[in-house]
């Protein structure tokens, strides 16, 4: 069990440290009155910190070597 969380987060740490964010687009309702709609699209932005990514990456490394001690 503990080997498996480690590999997670380790592969979790490194993508995080490669992608440090992404964007995806949304439609928004602008104006709804009656039978006429506008929608418009918005893109967002989701970021996170690079050394978040490192810090999972060393959790996930800590978590393997100590579940291969036992």
């Amino acid at each position: 069990m503990n080997k498996t969380l480690g590999l997670i987060l380790t592969i979790l740490g490194i993508i995080m440290l490669v992608w440090t964010g992404f964007t995806y687009t949304k439609k928004e309702k602008i104006v709804d009155a009656g039978p006429i709609e506008i929608s418009a699209d918005r893109q967002k932005n989701v970021n996170w910190p690079p050394y978040v990514g490192g810090i999972i990456l060393i959790a996930g490394i800590v978590i393997l070597v100590g579940s291969k001690k036992k």
